[in-house]
């Protein structure tokens, strides 16, 4: 047998893996009553929709920008990387029984919830903003292509640091505790309730530093144009991003083969 048709068999085999896998995590977190997986981005948009309630109750918005757009790109955001990261600092210890099955890797089990979760705050921000956009009340976007470039940006730093997180969490149980407190002190500094522009200068080239201030500042660069100062690197993003990957896929590698040795 050829290498590259070992490859592809072995590609083949972990994709009907991570499909078992997601498919059993959807059962087992939303069952089959009711509407079933369609919680999977109705609870996002709940989440979403109770912020902007609290927001407009309030007049809690000291931006220029509409409240519902700034609301919905910002609050989405943190759903992304939030519960992306947040969902692979348990994956492991409750799925320890599935490991003695010779195709199901640690991999296999960060991916099923890192598809999970992604496309469940993907779904529910499109929902969101297509809605509101289709009534009236948020603009229509300047620039679509930024808006997805953002979206994949922070995608794709929510997986690096899921697996991350996630390894770190197995070899340290108190870990995955200290982690979902630090993501909710986290949260006034990530970008959702801000622009740089609004802080004071001395504050905005720290705030550049922030992963998830990058990808919201192209994120709602692309939905308000011009008129908003946006503060972005891409070539930041991109490069912490790759360089995240790499102690992630370790990490990875270094839990398989302590399971694999237990």
């Amino acid at each position: 047998m050829s290498e590259e048709f070992s490859f592809v068999a072995g590609a083949r085999i972990q994709q009907r893996v991570v499909g078992a896998l997601l498919l059993r995590e959807i059962l087992t977190r939303f069952g089959r009553h009711n509407i079933g997986f369609l919680w999977l981005f109705v609870e996002p948009m709940m989440f979403t929709l109770g912020v902007l309630s609290v927001w407009t109750l309030f007049h809690a918005h000291g931006t220029p920008f509409p409240l519902t757009a700034f609301c919905v790109s910002g609050y989405a955001t943190i759903l992304l990387w939030r519960n992306t990261i947040g969902r692979c600092g348990n994956a492991v210890e409750p799925n320890r029984a599935l490991m003695h099955h010779r195709n199901v890797r640690v991999i296999d089990l960060f991916l099923a919830r890192i598809i999970l979760e992604v496309a469940g705050a993907s779904m529910s921000f499109i929902l969101l903003f297509s809605f509101f956009v289709f009534i009236g009340e948020v603009p229509v976007p300047d620039n679509i292509s930024k808006i997805i470039l953002a979206w994949f940006l922070l995608a794709w730093f929510s997986v690096s640091m899921a697996l991350i997180v996630g390894p770190i969490a197995v070899l340290s149980e108190p870990f995955e505790r200290f982690w979902h407190v630090f993501a909710y002190l986290f949260l006034p500094a990530s970008g959702a309730f801000f622009t740089v522009s609004m802080l004071p200068q001395g504050l905005q080239s720290f705030v550049a530093w922030v992963p998830t201030v990058n990808c919201t500042e192209l994120l709602r660069e692309g939905m308000f144009g011009p008129t908003i100062d946006a503060h972005y690197n891409l070539y930041y993003m991109t490069m912490l991003n790759l360089l995240l990957m790499i102690p992630g896929l370790f990490l990875t590698r270094h839990i398989q083969l302590t399971v694999e040795g237990e």
